[in-house]
């Protein structure tokens, strides 16, 4: 009997391990099609009848819940004021939750980079799924788990937007995707192209200050609002990157998103004016001080439903920066951190790369109350996995579950997405704390092997893949080419933003102001951000500069080396189909942290050594 017993387990376990493509992400629950389920006939109700493994489960709408998103579970029952709040409960209490929750951003939205010819720009998951044309059964797996973790917005194309995709025929197929979204409490938003009116309305001019021009955009305003009356609002990039722009007229931020602003209030729409300005204004200056140059003489300008959507670090999403200065300096308009899921200077969906304890670092330094909402750029494309790297789903899983809860640990929500991406069931995990210290260090790794001690964006021009700490091309900005932000020559390295160079530590509040201003007291995993320092210079460790470039480089090194014995280990846990493709990915990441290490040692060496 018992040699049966285990021979059944055994035949148990092989059949659950089956090979599994990963397109079920973190919602593998058995449909049990079990539970009986009181209340109203709503999405939630459906999750329950499918999944829940209790006999009995109740949803109750209740007006004593404080907030419209938020919910009390007490044993099988659900509370919750609106079916949104009922369809988050839901899903928390198939996680096993208990207890009451609520949002704490209001706005929790991904940021697509999609392009109407199906790319996406900084995507690394296969083309996009919503142009030129989309699944209906596709988005709705796409809706239910963005309601899983609690997200409630989505901006539909690339911030690099172009001016068709206020065409009627694409206006239509918003609305269809709306009408998917809708019933999981997702809002969609568009980004604009400022130029529209010229692009697409045949005017001559975009001046915000054009009666012609505020009159088209109040008519296209009311055209989508009448196809769709929830419509979020317009995500605007301008005046950055060669984007049309109020400053083609020599009109101010302010000037441009108070124009879009008038022509979506009526409708209780937002305008979501993003902050990444660089070479329109302040040519020549520290790129890393252009964004508060920019918007701070606007500060108090804004229509009220105007929000200034700012990059969580200064420059442009890199391992590691400090945060951006700007949520110090602009205190009369409401702002929104935008943090980017996908890798693109994080080893890209080649890396196996958890970006929560990063997104925890930035909230240390600008307090979540300080916010009215987060972004998010999304990582997700039509592989068969959603995101490339099976990995890179936990990222997506993460900026969710930060945005509903920006004080939940990197260790809880990477064990919660572990447990219910590898496990038999969601309610067991892996078994393997090993594979946990993988996650929660693997950002720290990626940091030592590509740009330790505060260097950044010495990353191959344009697709911001690999090495090339030598980058320089005479025709191109210099502040796009890597040579401008480490400063190496045979005296030191680094950028030197003190109040003798480039006075970038000026923009900072006390302490950081001060503690960032002198390199005895900049925290030295900054160091070369904010002071060009001799090779020869001590660290805490007692080596030298040069010294404990080369320590950390081998040690990111040495960690992806353990991050793959680990997965090896791990492969009698893990269904074949995923093992085999993480494995390939790790064994990638491996070889390109080694092409890091010896590239940059090779390159800084040559000055160092002199």
């Amino acid at each position: 009997m018992k040699k049966s017993i285990i021979l059944m387990a055994a035949l148990l376990v092989a059949i659950l391990a089956k090979a599994e493509d990963g397109s079920r992400l973190w919602l593998r629950y058995a449909e049990l099609n079990k539970a009986v389920v009181k209340g109203p006939e709503c999405v939630a109700a459906e999750e329950l009848r499918k999944y829940y493994s209790g006999s009995e489960a109740q949803l109750v709408i209740d007006p004593t819940v404080t907030d419209d998103e938020g919910y009390v579970i007490t044993g099988s029952t659900v509370k919750a004021r609106t079916e949104r709040g009922l369809l988050y409960g839901a899903f928390a209490l198939l996680r096993g939750e208990t207890g009451a929750s609520q949002p704490f951003f209001k706005l929790r939205i991904l940021n697509h980079w999609d392009n109407l010819d199906s790319s996406i720009e900084r995507g690394y998951a296969g083309k996009s799924i919503f142009w030129p044309s989309f699944d209906p059964q596709h988005i709705k797996e796409y809706a239910r788990a963005n309601a899983s973790i609690g997200i409630n917005g989505t901006v539909l194309n690339n911030v690099n937007a172009s001016p068709k995709m206020l065409s009627r025929d694409n206006i239509n197929k918003v609305k269809e995707i709306a009408d998917i979204l809708r019933p999981y409490g997702i809002r969609v938003y568009l980004s604009v192209n400022f130029a529209s009116p010229m692009g697409l309305g045949g005017l001559k001019t975009a001046d915000p200050l054009n009666a012609q021009v505020k009159q088209w955009w109040k008519k296209k305003a009311k055209e989508i609002y009448k196809l769709i009356p929830d419509f979020g609002g317009f995500l605007v990039k301008a005046n950055s990157e060669g984007q049309p722009g109020p400053g083609d007229y020599d009109r101010s931020h302010a000037d441009g998103a108070n124009m879009l602003a008038d022509a979506v209030a009526p409708y209780g729409g937002i305008i979501m004016w993003r902050s990444f300005v660089y070479g329109a204004k302040h040519k020549g200056e520290d790129r890393v001080k252009q964004a508060v140059s920019e918007f701070l003489p606007c500060d108090g300008q804004f229509r009220k439903n105007v929000i200034l959507q700012s990059k969580n670090g200064p420059l442009d999403f890199q391992p590691r920066e400090p945060y951006a200065p700007i949520f110090d300096n602009i205190r009369q308009t409401p702002q929104m951190a935008e943090l980017q899921i996908t890798q693109e200077y994080l080893g890209q969906s080649r890396h196996l790369v958890y970006l929560a304890p990063m997104w925890r670092e930035f909230f240390r330094y600008v307090a979540p109350e300080k916010l009215v909402g987060i972004a998010g750029v999304a990582n997700i494309g039509n592989d068969t996995n959603w995101c490339g790297h099976h990995f890179s789903q936990a990222n997506w899983y993460a900026f969710g579950r930060l945005a509903w809860n920006p004080s939940m640990k990197s260790e809880e929500i990477a064990s919660e997405w572990l447990a219910a991406t590898f496990s038999p069931t969601p309610a067991r995990g892996v078994g393997s704390e090993a594979l946990l210290s993988v996650m929660l260090r693997s950002r720290e790794a990626c940091v030592d092997y590509m740009m330790p001690l505060g260097l950044h964006h010495i990353f191959k021009f344009d697709h911001h893949y690999g090495p090339q700490p030598d980058g320089f091309i005479k025709s191109y900005p210099l502040e796009w080419c890597p040579v401008y932000y480490h400063q190496a020559d045979k005296q030191g390295v680094g950028f030197d933003r003190t109040h003798a160079g480039s006075d970038a530590t000026s923009q900072y509040r006390e302490p950081y102001c001060s503690l960032y201003d002198n390199p005895s007291t900049c925290p030295e995993n900054l160091l070369l951000w904010f002071h060009h320092l001799p090779w020869t210079y001590r660290t805490n460790s007692g080596r030298t500069l040069w010294e404990e470039m080369q320590y950390r480089y081998n040690r990111g090194v040495s960690e992806v080396e353990d991050f793959c014995r680990v997965w090896q280990d791990c492969k009698p846990s893990i269904d074949e189909q995923r093992w085999r493709e993480v494995d390939e990915r790790m064994q990638h990441q491996l070889e390109n942290a080694r092409e890091w290490r010896d590239v940059c040692l090779k390159y800084f060496g040559s000055f160092a050594r002199q």
